[in-house]
């Protein structure tokens, strides 16, 4: 079925069923349960305290006059339709709300309820397309005998046969355009399961050949959102109990629309987390580089459901120099606008990262930049750079939680950094200081989240984050323990149970070049330069063992440095690092980097980048606050 189910005068026949339900009764929607005997239990049972979801007893059941009766009984369905309605209502996500219709409903109003929701659901105002099909969604029933203590359970599956004729109901049903179930559906309004309507839309529903009890013990109740029919119940009574009445059919509207008021709001409330989560994450670094001499490890994990959009974000950027730049932040409040605005700084941040400028350099831009999206725009950060070759870091924080590292020997020290105010303050200055970084030690950036909750402060749980990286390192020793098993452990310490913040964690072990593999020069910009560039690089390989590689290594140095003597006016650097390839790198004090350009025959250069990027397994330039730096990769088995 290709077009869309819509009710017919829907506001209207609404409106009537409203005004008819409540005229019934003479009480008010209290939610206080009447303790009346189920139909099935001459004994009675006691009803529901919590919701006040007493059970509906025929009129003069419990020999009453019938007209005194039937003024209680109006009292008693209005008191379930409020109470049913509040538990539907508490409902969030799309099962909550169907099982609270379920419960609401079994065994005070019936025996058993089959709910059909289209699938797929159609979003707000969005047309659907292709036929029109619902899929059963949940099942309910009374079990046929109770327990040994006399109550009542309800089955993990429950089992409908003994309700059903011709076998169990139909998991899908796709609904053809002007069928007796279309035409129900489009009516809006519930029918008894043995009126002319219903007689042929049943068989439909639940399949060739299926039926449920006979006579006026089934109601068919189409649940109507705001826009369309999303889907249908079916409400079945036993023989042993008394048939539906006409009045239950304003209990089974009001029900229905409760029900798929709240399906609508769900499946709205489900897209926007999604659309949320997905913003978030895209914004996320999808996976992390792999620098020289540092391995990297992070783990992101979203708040509550009622409050999991937040600002949480880290990142790791290669610099110059085999460096590597180390962020966290968390941008204040949990909402949409909180991950558009942790995306425009993490942007910001990465920007800033290519320019390398200093951490706390990085960090003004970033208080600016914050200022400029807005004055409440406020978030904590820390951006640390890590040298492998000096084995040292340079830290900046602003307004967060302090960096912890996990030593090789198993001690968890809690780094002494300025902490600086939030970015967004303005009018502040930010302090870096420079820190030992030794080989096989551990450091660990995370945001609040991950060491403050309502149970504990921020330092409380600082300290309970170093005590347990202590007792993880022990287990390992004298070995510093795997990254990512260290990261789940760390995240272990948070315990079950909602988080009230999403927590970012970047670990960084630091494995560090050795000096050994390291080749520094200074080259005064002359036009013998690129021979003396040659001759450094041929004997730096072969003081390596990297003999063979020094054919194409001294072609492409002397390119690269040929090109920065022609424009450089101070001295020129030229390092080699061979780790697990070898690395050439040469900087200049001109900003214009150089790109790869078509050169005409007359043209006596501009062929050199062209050797490099042939010859070289990857190249690239990096402008710096003074410079730039041209640098060129060698696999160590021969040039690629």
């Amino acid at each position: 079925m290709t077009d869309d189910i819509r009710p017919a005068d829907t506001a209207d026949e609404a409106a009537r069923m409203d005004s008819h339900a409540e005229g019934r009764g003479d009480g008010a929607l209290d939610g206080r349960a009447a303790r009346i005997p189920h139909p099935a239990d001459p004994m009675g049972s006691p009803a529901l305290p919590e919701d006040g979801l007493g059970a509906l007893p025929p009129a003069g059941a419990d020999g009453a006059p019938k007209q005194m009766a039937g003024r209680d009984r109006g009292g008693d369905r209005l008191r379930f339709v409020g109470a049913a309605t509040r538990r539907i209502a508490r409902g969030i996500d799309l099962d909550e709300i169907v099982l609270g219709l379920c419960r609401a409903t079994v065994p005070t109003f019936a025996d058993a309820i089959l709910v059909y929701l289209r699938d797929p659901l159609p979003v707000g105002d969005e047309r659907p397309v292709g036929p029109v099909v619902l899929r059963l969604r949940r099942t309910d029933r009374i079990p046929e005998e109770p327990d040994t203590d006399g109550v009542r359970l309800m089955p993990a599956q429950p089992d409908l046969a003994p309700l059903m004729v011709g076998g169990p109901a139909n998991e899908l049903c796709e609904v053809e355009p002007g069928s007796p179930l279309a035409e129900v559906l489009r009516g809006v309004r519930p029918v008894f399961g043995d009126s002319p309507a219903a007689r042929d839309a049943l068989p439909e529903l639940l399949g060739d050949g299926r039926s449920v009890a006979p006579g006026q013990r089934t109601v068919l109740a189409p649940l109507r959102g705001r826009r369309r029919v999303i889907g249908a119940a079916v409400f079945v009574r036993r023989l042993d109990r008394p048939a539906f009445e006409p009045d239950d059919l304003l209990v089974a509207a009001q029900l229905a629309t409760h029900t798929a008021l709240g399906v609508d709001k769900a499946v709205l409330y489900g897209r926007e987390v999604y659309i949320a989560d997905e913003l978030q994450r895209t914004m996320l670094p999808d996976s992390l580089p792999q620098p020289t001499g540092v391995r990297l490890a992070s783990r992101y994990l979203p708040a509550a459901e009622t409050a999991r959009v937040g600002g949480d974000w880290y990142d790791a950027i290669p610099l110059p120099g085999n460096r590597v730049a180390l962020v966290v932040g968390d941008v204040m409040g949990h909402s949409m606008t909180s991950a558009a605005i942790m995306g425009q700084l993490r942007t910001t941040a990465q920007t800033l990262a290519g320019l390398d400028l200093p951490p706390q350099e990085v960090l003004h831009h970033l208080d600016e930049q914050a200022q400029r999206l807005g004055t409440d725009r406020m978030a904590t950060c820390l951006y640390a750079v890590y040298d492998p070759v000096a084995h040292r870091i340079v830290v900046a924080n602003a307004g967060h939680p302090p960096p912890v590292l996990l030593h090789r020997g198993g001690r968890a020290e809690v780094l002494r950094v300025p902490p600086g105010a939030p970015i967004g303050v303005g009018g502040v200055d930010f302090e870096a200081v420079e820190l030992d970084a030794p080989e096989g030690a551990t450091l660990l950036l995370y945001t609040d989240g991950l060491v403050e909750s309502r149970m504990r402060d921020v330092w409380t749980g600082i300290e309970q984050l170093r005590e347990r990286l202590n007792a993880t390192a022990r287990l390992t020793a004298p070995n510093p323990p795997p990254l990512e098993p260290l990261c789940d452990e760390v995240l272990d310490m948070l315990g079950p149970g909602d988080r009230d913040d999403d927590v970012a964690l970047l670990a960084a072990r630091f494995e560090g070049i050795a000096s050994s593999d390291v080749a520094y020069w200074f080259l005064d910009p002359r036009a013998q330069t690129a021979r003396q560039a040659r001759r450094l690089t041929r004997r730096a390989l072969e003081r390596w063992g990297l003999e063979e590689l020094s054919d194409a290594a001294e072609l492409l140095v002397s390119e690269v440095v040929t090109n920065a003597v022609r424009y450089a006016e101070r001295p020129i650097t030229l390092r080699l690092l061979r780790t697990d390839v070898l690395r050439c790198e040469v900087g200049d004090d001109v900003p214009q980097l150089p790109r790869l350009r078509q050169a005409r025959p007359s043209d006596e250069g501009g062929r050199g980048l062209y050797l490099v990027n042939r010859m070289a397994r990857r190249w690239g330039a990096t402008r710096l606050s003074a410079g730039k730096v041209v640098w060129f990769e060698l696999s160590l088995s021969g040039p690629s």
